[in-house]
């Protein structure tokens, strides 16, 4: 297939018309992807649409009006997931050095909260952003990456203009922190935004109500999904199950029975529930530092020690690499390890109750990094009060797809330090965990 793809970045004429040129693009896409039947699911391919990102498969027609409608998902000119080798592209004409800028302003409220912008992007000593070197070829950071350079830069803009006290993100936190903790009614929240707004200069940055105010936070990526779970542990409702109301294999219900008592609607409160956090965009936040992406491909040089210093100079590690050529050949990929516990959240004197976490290590960093705090995401909070025992890897359901994923397809990452965009995989090497946890999750 041609790479001369600049047809997929510019789908809108003058007049706000889709141009001919793009329909022909999503024309020739399809009927390429559909005659890829490996990487099909029946008669189903995967949505590169910048909402879809291939996560979902959907068939021809609705793949075409997502295409239409929002556009390809961003870097993605090698249809790499729909069966198209992987090869070098003509890059775009563009300029990322100017987004990992960053100024240096003394706000005398507001340096956490840079630092708090900053951990997103990567562990703050690790943090240099605009060092990377030169290279010949520029690309724009994808969206995510985007956003964390834009959240940084409101970490930097002061409240309104030669103000140091405040900058616009520590405000923005502030505010709904207070929002958070005395229960203020969106409605009040932006009832006092107006007022502010009217209050201050003409200069300031305040954003106009609740909704633009979550908006900017919402950068952070700091997202978690609540899935409910069976009692019995049987079951999640989750993706194709979500919606029903029992368990399918033991018929337990889903939500508590609750007394009706006329005051109108009441929201259900389902027996047991887990919190999982994606681990994907915490690895591509590793790659928006330049010292942590370069550390990222340690284990390439690293791995070749005469002692044992890390895992990659294991002869697992190795016999992986020769096993998985594709996989190998691009050190940026990530090598991941899970480890799991359970614990009594309340004191020892209380009646048992068994919560679980379970954590994920990123192994591409040195030994001085890769155990330290910063490294290991936690992934999954499984609530008790029973330990899900043997039953966990049906909540660990969630983890799996996401990693299958990674491992199958991967992600479009910007790696700051060679300033281009790659295909970012991952795949899970071991678990590691006490003898009561090795009996659950062998």
């Amino acid at each position: 297939m041609s790479f001369d793809r600049n047809w997929i970045y510019h789908r809108f004429c003058e007049t706000s018309y889709i141009r001919t040129e793009f329909c022909d693009g999503v024309k020739g896409f399809l009927e390429f992807a559909f005659t890829q039947l490996e990487y099909c699911s029946g008669d189903k391919i995967r949505c590169p649409c910048i909402k879809s990102d291939n996560q979902k498969f959907l068939d021809r027609d609705t793949v075409n009006v997502h295409l239409l409608r929002k556009g390809f998902t961003l870097g993605y000119s090698t249809w790499f997931a729909h069966g198209e080798l992987l090869g070098k592209v003509p890059p775009i004409s563009t300029s990322a050095a100017e987004a990992s800028r960053s100024m240096d302003v003394g706000y005398e409220h507001g340096e956490k909260y840079r630092t708090m912008a900053m951990e997103v992007m990567g562990p703050e000593e690790a943090l240099h952003l605009g060092s990377a070197p030169e290279v010949n070829h520029k690309e724009e950071p994808n969206k995510d990456a985007a956003d964390c350079y834009s959240l940084l830069k409101d970490a930097e803009v002061p409240l309104w203009e030669g103000y140091k006290k405040y900058s616009k993100l520590s405000a923005i936190s502030q505010l709904l922190t207070c929002k958070a903790e005395f229960n203020i009614s969106i409605s009040f929240y932006d009832r006092i935004m107006k007022i502010a707004k009217n209050m201050l200069l003409e200069s300031e940055k305040l954003p106009p109500d609740f909704y633009q105010s979550k908006k900017i936070l919402q950068k952070l990526g700091l997202k978690y999904t609540s899935i409910d779970v069976c009692e019995n542990n049987c079951m999640l409702f989750y993706k194709k199950t979500e919606n029903l109301i029992e368990c399918t294999i033991c018929g337990h219900p889903r939500y508590k029975l609750r007394r009706n008592d006329g005051g109108g609607r009441r929201k259900n409160v389902s027996y047991r529930r887990l919190r999982y956090l994606p681990i994907t965009p915490r690895l591509q936040r590793l790659f928006m530092s330049s010292k942590t992406a370069e550390n990222m491909s340690w284990h390439v040089k690293g791995g070749d020690s005469d002692e044992m210093v890390h895992p990659a100079c294991g002869e697992a590690w190795k016999h992986f690499d020769h096993i998985h050529l594709s996989f190998s050949t691009e050190p940026r990929n990530v090598r991941l390890g899970l480890c799991t516990d359970g614990f009594n959240p309340f004191s020892q004197s209380a009646r048992p109750h068994s919560c679980w976490l379970v954590f994920v290590i990123v192994y591409n960093l040195p030994p001085s990094m890769c155990m330290k705090r910063p490294y290991i995401f936690l992934t999954l909070v499984i609530f008790g009060p029973k330990s899900p025992g043997k039953s966990i890897d049906v909540l660990l359901r969630p983890l799996i797809d996401e990693l299958k994923i990674s491992w199958e397809v991967g992600v479009t990452t910007y790696n700051i330090s060679r300033k281009e965009n790659f295909q970012m995989k991952a795949a899970l090497l071991w678990t590691i965990n006490d003898f009561s946890a090795y009996g659950m999750l062998s």
